[in-house]
């Protein structure tokens, strides 16, 4: 209808014409004395504010839905019909009023998401035949060579080519402090560079980005519906009718046509249709801008219950990639340790790959005579100096023996699960380097934290041994452990624990894990804006920070009570003004007014939780020093 359309447009207009004309009532009536001019004004502001309100009424009932705005109209035309002009102006004028301020507000909780979405690219510079040229971002197909200056987006998910800098990417995983990218390295849409210059080769774009689908996803979810929220429609589908009928009834057997009109006023279920939305808007929006996905209303209302949490071992409490933990230096360590690095550049094993990043030196030394020893490590010529690389075979091999303190050393840090790597330097033992995949950052701080939410259970499912499990479990306090599992093996332990009656998250690395994040109440995954993360799993910690889990459990905790909260204050409301009918201290105007307030006290309490933050876990020394080993 174009004269909906025109309404919507103009609805703040209309609302404050409509307060102008009351205003300018009470004015000539007290003022001038004029009697006339008080239903001269009156009258057009019934008028005005009534036909917004009567169209929207229109609009719900072709579609059989008696709507609250069928109760005001009811009302007006009733206070109308009987001369109470002012009642039915200011009521008008109260329901338009609280509706403008109710989208407003609304608009607010969903402000996580407009950052979101002004922060897609909209343009892109591709290289095509050696020629730099601006296009739309619809126009970038996969496969495409992208420039990407100081101070612009990155406008794909793709590949460094060539160049370097640092990107900020809080925009996909919730981290301000910007990461340093080079060669290879993985960049998403809508991640900011704030200095260097880089070569993108393009691998998905547009919706098919992880920006794109966070976007997408987040927006499902706001629009998703909690438990609460479908009773609620259920209530407000019957209790709207009741009202209307309660009115009839009281109107024909009291022969009070005023009595009636107030009752459907105060029968409006605003604030308890209203109340619980907007929570739900509020929470999933400040999980977003946090790199928290939080998978809709009823994903909130289940994750809040979760008494018991399975943890996978590998990528999750660890980092899922082995680095240097420890490094007993011996004889020229410092050089033992650039030539290994030198070396190792020549070879695809991890163990290598974590003493080169963990050395991260400018320059290389020459190496020639390389040869791989199966079994034992590898023989090389480095500056001229002969070096070896391996295990203890290597050196026995070589005739290079172990002092019985380096024995006792070495068997020390294999048990705390390190896999030790000897560097010796022309018959010599230099260093010894001990490297084991790290406990993640933050992890026993974060498992203390969720028991104070009230998790009960903390469980591993693990793949690796029982005592490398063991280990682990050790050092960051979960007591329950299972090593040696398969994949169907986790997810048998989790049904298990469902049928016990208990509600599961599982927490993975959304890969290997799907099976189990599936089969869980909650599925959690460690996403890094990996694909299978984010179609798997319930919840998506986009910062792969396992901190950010007990963030989203209080989160949702938070986001529940503040549903809570607010029926019980839409239900008060409701008792106030019945109460207010029956011993005449509440009418018509001033019971609208109240409704009004009630709506508009719900949304600003669910508005609180756009500003919810947790406080930062101290770390311990231990994992301050790993993560500062993790930087190199």
């Amino acid at each position: 209808m174009k004269i909906q359309q025109w309404i919507n447009q103009h609805k703040k207009m209309i609302v404050w014409l409509s307060g102008v004309l009351i205003v300018l009532a009470f004015a000539v009536q007290k003022g001038l004395g004029l009697a006339w001019g008080y239903p001269a004004f009156m009258i057009p502001a019934s008028i005005i504010g009534a036909v917004p309100i009567a169209i929207n009424a229109y609009q719900a009932l072709k579609v059989k839905v008696v709507s609250i705005d069928l109760l005001v109209t009811i009302a007006v035309v009733g206070a109308f019909l009987i001369k109470e002009y002012n009642e039915s102006a200011i009521v008008t004028f109260l329901f338009l009023f609280g509706s403008l301020l109710e989208q407003r507000t609304l608009e607010k909780t969903r402000s996580a998401i407009q950052d979101l979405t002004k922060m897609a690219p909209a343009s892109a510079l591709v290289i095509r035949g050696g020629e730099t040229e601006k296009v739309d971002i619809d126009e970038v197909e996969a496969g495409d060579l992208l420039l990407v200056k100081t101070g612009a987006q990155v406008p794909v998910d793709g590949i460094i080519e060539a160049g370097s800098g640092y990107l900020n990417e809080a925009s996909v995983t919730g981290e301000a402090v910007p990461a340093k990218k080079a060669n290879g390295a993985k960049v998403f849409a809508g991640t900011m560079l704030e200095n260097g210059t880089l070569k993108v080769r393009a691998e998905k774009v547009g919706e098919d980005t992880t920006f794109g689908k966070i976007i997408e996803l987040v927006e499902e979810a706001q629009d998703s519906q909690s438990s609460a929220e479908r009773f609620i429609d259920k209530f407000a589908k019957y209790y709207t009718p009741l009202v209307l009928l309660l009115a009839a009834t009281i109107g024909i057997a009291t022969q009070d046509v005023r009595l009636a009109i107030t009752i459907l006023v105060l029968g409006c279920p605003g604030a308890l249709v209203i109340g619980v939305p907007v929570s739900n808007v509020a929470g999933i929006g400040n999980g977003a801008k946090h790199g928290v996905l939080l998978k809709g209303g009823e994903v909130l209302d289940t994750f809040s219950k979760v008494d018991t949490m399975v943890f996978d071992k590998t990528g999750t409490l660890t980092n899922g990639t082995p680095t240097v933990a420890v490094v007993e230096k011996i004889k020229a360590a410092e050089e033992g340790l650039a030539l290994a690095a030198s070396i190792e550049r020549e070879s695809d094993h991890p163990l290598g790959k974590a003493i080169i990043d963990y050395a991260a030196l400018d320059h290389y030394a020459a190496v020639t005579e390389t040869e791989v020893v199966k079994g034992q490590g590898i023989k090389a010529v480095a500056d001229g100096k002969h070096v070896l690389i391996g295990n203890p075979l290597l050196l026995k091999e070589n005739e290079i023996a172990l002092t019985s303190q380096q024995h006792k050393r070495a068997a020390a840090l294999e048990k705390q699960g390190n896999s030790l790597v000897y560097v010796a330097l022309d018959g010599k033992l230099s260093v010894i380097i001990g490297i084991k995949d790290q406990v993640r950052v933050g992890v026993k701080e974060t498992l203390q934290q969720l028991k104070k939410l009230g998790v009960k259970n903390l469980i591993m499912l693990s793949g690796d041994q029982q005592s490398t499990a063991e280990y682990v479990a050790n050092q960051i306090g979960i007591t329950e452990v299972h090593g040696n599992l398969l994949p169907e093996q986790k997810v048998e332990k989790v049904k298990k624990l469902k049928a016990a009656g208990h509600t599961v998250a599982f927490v993975g690395d959304g890969i290997n894990d799907s099976p189990s994040i599936a089969t869980a109440d909650i599925g959690i995954a460690m996403g890094g804006g990996t694909d299978v993360a984010i179609d798997t799993s319930d919840v998506v910690l986009m910062r792969s920070d396992f901190r950010q889990l007990s963030y989203a459990l209080d989160l949702t905790k938070r986001t529940v009570k503040n549903m809570k909260e607010n029926i019980l204050i839409a239900i008060g409301t409701v008792l106030f003004l019945l109460l207010g009918l029956v011993y005449g201290y509440i009418y018509m105007a001033s019971g609208m007014l109240v409704h009004e307030l009630s709506i508009l006290v719900v949304v600003f309490n669910g508005m609180r939780l756009l500003a919810f933050h947790q406080k930062k876990t101290k770390l311990d020394t231990n994992q301050v020093q790993f993560a500062a080993k993790d930087l190199h």
